[in-house]
């Protein structure tokens, strides 16, 4: 059965420039998250420090995720590169 997913080298610039800003998108995210959830958690608790809590694990939790994705990329293009060397077997 043929795999359903279009080759690399078919992909369309955009395509590729989408994959590669949604790495620069995960860590404002992460830290957004976690301080909103860090502001929610003090509002209901009545305290005022979760939300420094909040905003260091969303950057840790940020930078794993960027990190697995730029790895997870760079596989691929290993993997592409290694196929195309060998004939595309």
């Amino acid at each position: 059965m043929k795999d359903d997913k279009p080759d690399k080298r078919d992909e369309s610039p955009l395509v590729t420039v989408a994959r590669y800003s949604e790495i620069g998108f995960m860590i404002p995210a992460a830290v957004f998250v976690g301080y909103a959830l860090g502001w929610c958690a003090d509002r209901f608790l009545h305290t005022h420090w979760f939300y420094l809590f909040g905003i260091i694990f969303g950057a840790v939790a940020g930078f794993v995720s960027m990190i697995r994705r730029a790895l997870q990329a760079t596989a691929e293009e290993d993997k592409q590169e290694k196929d195309d060397a060998n004939g595309g077997h």
